[in-house]
């Protein structure tokens, strides 16, 4: 049985941090950019980061960040991984190397090029696909993204509009490595709700289950 990684984004409380350790997330999601309602201050971060319990993760998402900036703010929290969610170039990934999460926004007309793109850069330890720019819960059509998930030298991460009412189908569709969710378990803009993690994380184990 293959068991797909959850990552929940946008943490911002010790609540939200401990619902999502505790109904089996594998890592959880901090966001560094400032325009984000889910934006935490990296000392904040650092303080629930370290209160995480064994095995589960710490991922600092940014969306093209200043070389100084990123620096400054990996000093200040310095999680095991990084999300890159914006337009980077392979040099500003390399900078932020080891153990990037690299987002790309799906288009069936390009999705493919992103996928070799990015599958050739050592500094990439996975590849996220999302509907959107990233936290705007917008879907896509999961099936053309399937046929390219095997062939991709790294592990895909399915992102966008996820929810525990349409994560089963997602999985059953695409048979990602991960899946991250953030505002598909809110019940404000911003607020986690304990309950929808519990749900979403019931839903992608009942998946995995088949």
């Amino acid at each position: 049985m293959t068991r797909t990684r959850i990552k929940i984004c946008g943490i911002r409380t010790e609540e939200a941090l401990f619902a999502a350790a505790d109904f089996g997330a594998d890592a959880v999601g901090f966001m560094f950019v400032a325009s984000s309602p889910r934006f935490i201050d990296p000392d904040e971060a650092f303080a629930l980061m370290s209160i995480l319990p064994p095995f589960t993760s710490a991922v600092g998402v940014f969306m093209d960040p200043d070389p100084d900036e990123f620096a400054e703010v990996e000093q200040r929290c310095p999680t095991p991984y990084t999300q890159l969610h914006g337009s980077e170039s392979e040099k500003l990934v390399k900078a932020c190397g080891p153990d990037i999460v690299k987002a790309v926004r799906f288009h069936p007309d390009t999705i493919g090029h992103e996928l070799d793109r990015w599958g050739v850069c050592e500094d990439v330890a996975a590849i996220l696909v999302d509907g959107s720019a990233g936290g705007q819960g917008e879907s896509f059509e999961w099936s053309k993204l399937a046929p390219l998930v095997e062939a991709c030298a790294k592990p895909i991460i399915l992102a966008g509009g996820l929810t525990p009412d349409n994560v089963g189908d997602a999985i059953r569709t695409v048979r990602p490595y991960g899946v991250d969710v953030s505002s598909g378990v809110e019940r404000a803009r911003g607020e986690k709700d304990p309950a929808l993690i519990e749900a979403f994380c019931r839903a992608v184990r009942q998946a995995d289950a088949g």
